[in-house]
Formats: C-alpha cells, structure tokens, sequence
C-alpha cells in the first residue's frame, strides 16, 4: 500500500510540476509573440494580385505595355495588381466596351470587354461572359506574348 501510495504522489506531483512550466512556458510564449504578431499584420498591406494565368514573365510585357502607352506608373514586377488593371481598363474601356469605373478591380465587366479584345485578335471563341475561364486565359496568354 505504502509503494502505490508513493507512485500516485510522484505521478500526480510530476504531473503538476509538467502543467505548471507548461502553462507559465505557454504564457510567457504567448505574451512575446502577441507582440510582433501585432507588428506583423500592421506592416503588411494586402494585395490583390490576379495575373489571369499569366506567367510572371507575361505579366511584366503587359505591364510594360501599360506603361508605355495607358498611364501605368507602377513597377514592372509580373504581379497584375490593382494598378495594373487600372492601366488595362483604360483601352479596354476606349475601345472594347468597358463601361465601368477605372478602379483595377476584375470584374465581370472588366474580363467582358478583355475578352472582346481577345475576341477580335487573340484566338478567343468562347462566349462574352464575364467568366475568365481556361479560355479566356489561354487568349490572354496569347495577347501577352504577342506584345
């Protein structure tokens, strides 16, 4: 009686001393990384990034495009963010129907008047939807390589 008496107060002694350093291990863990979590997700903007199947390399050459000739000022990085649509909404809004606002948002509206553009030149067959489909990036692709 007397050895299983001592084998419960080691377990139960030894299970206290564990959960004690676990949870002051688990509060003074939690209390320094809150800290930079906070300063983490402060730094760190979000950003809408849809390149439409384009490869970052693609990308750069539409970017490069806009640049030239639509206005775009930002940097030429393969990533077809808000500012780069912008830049593609400003001819497809001329000259393919785009009636939205020029806001870098892709929309149904902005990939309807794209893929009119791709319509009249790009191998485009599928329908003006509004739904950027594997078609609709397989044209876009095609444009891209073809500036």
């Amino acid at each position: 009686m007397r050895a299983l008496t001592r084998t419960l107060v080691s377990v139960t002694t030894a299970a206290a001393i564990a959960a004690g350093g676990l949870a002051a291990a688990g509060a003074g863990a939690a209390a320094s990384a809150a800290q930079p979590a906070v300063s983490a997700v402060a730094a760190v903007a979000p950003r809408a990034v849809n390149n439409l199947g384009l490869t970052s390399a693609e990308a750069k050459k539409v970017q490069r495009n806009i640049k030239a000739d639509w206005g775009y000022k930002g940097a030429i990085d393969g990533l077809l963010g808000t500012e780069s649509w912008k830049g593609i909404q400003r001819p497809l809004k001329k000259y393919n129907g785009y009636q939205g606002p020029i806001d870098g948002i892709v929309g149904k509206d902005t990939v309807k008047a794209l893929q009119r553009l791709l319509k009249a030149g790009y191998g485009y067959t599928g329908a003006v939807d509004g739904i950027a489909g594997a078609g609709t990036k397989a044209a876009f692709k095609r444009f891209a390589n073809k500036l």
